[in-house]
């Protein structure tokens, strides 16, 4: 087992929540565990708009490695990664599974979307049926064992409702799931039915709604057996919003002085990185 699995199953053992920022590439991976990160999450959204293609399922699993080595060489911390629908069938799940952690990632999570997948705030997203998921998992889990550890996500609150979701969870832990990802639920009270269901079985948490005022406190999340909190997009977002402005700036003014002030120094960038 890789040192890094092995932190990460320490950090997620405790009665603590983690909140992981969504990095996509090298220099957000580096950024965010500088400032204070303990563990990242490799968000499949943010690496699929960074790489110029909405949250569609059009990026390929290769693709999508090719970001994930480039955040696992930038850190230390343990990266927690998206592995969408495992990019297929179950045979491709496996190969998805062997892939991720021959790259040195910690945790990842697959869900029951059918493929291509979509964000799981979209509308229209369908699910593949609840014994299907659960032999990827199996097939995933026999890839890896407990070498890196697998969460599964379901999509099934949208579309069938969260008893339906809390039946198919309980499937997908029995086949393997270190861990459990129901997506789409958004208030303490529903977090706290899903860890009635799983008892003993970490959660992992979309805080989806962090931007709009709509957080749920961490405290309340650990008390509720949740051991990660994802904040996918956020990282994204603000990025997005400098770039804008700071290419308004100099497009307008032929100069970034009147947005500096927002602005990293040479040196404040530079200190990222081991420059001998």
């Amino acid at each position: 087992m890789s040192n890094n699995t092995k932190l990460f199953r320490r950090l997620i053992s405790g009665a603590v929540c983690f909140p992981a920022p969504g990095v996509f590439d090298g220099f957000s991976a580096r950024l965010a565990e500088r400032t204070g990160a303990q563990i990242l999450h490799a968000s499949g959204g943010a690496i699929s708009r960074a790489i110029g293609y909405p949250d569609r399922g059009l990026v390929t699993m290769t693709e999508m490695l090719g970001r994930i080595d480039e955040i696992i060489a930038a850190c230390d911390a343990p990266v927690f990664a998206d592995a969408d629908t495992g990019f297929g069938n179950t045979t491709n799940a496996a190969r998805t599974a062997r892939c991720y952690h021959a790259a040195g990632v910690a945790g990842l999570h697959v869900e029951d979307q059918t493929f291509p997948k979509r964000c799981g705030h979209m509308s229209g997203v369908t699910i593949i049926p609840a014994q299907e998921m659960a032999d990827k998992i199996n097939a995933m889990k026999n890839k890896v064992g407990d070498d890196m550890l697998i969460a599964a996500r379901t999509d099934a609150v949208s579309v069938e409702g969260l008893g339906a979701a809390l039946h198919r969870m309980k499937l997908y832990v029995k086949a393997g799931a270190d861990m459990a990802f129901v997506e789409g639920i958004t208030n303490i009270s529903e977090v706290g039915a899903v860890a009635a269901a799983l008892p003993s079985v970490p959660l992992v948490f979309n805080q989806a709604n962090a931007s709009s005022g709509g957080a749920i406190k961490l405290d309340a999340l650990a008390e509720n057996a949740v051991r990660i909190a994802l904040y996918p997009g956020d990282l994204q977002r603000g990025a997005g919003w400098a770039i804008q402005a700071t290419t308004e700036a100099i497009l307008k003014t032929n100069s970034t002085m009147s947005v500096v002030n927002q602005m990293f120094t040479n040196a404040e960038r530079d200190s990222l990185f081991d420059q001998n």
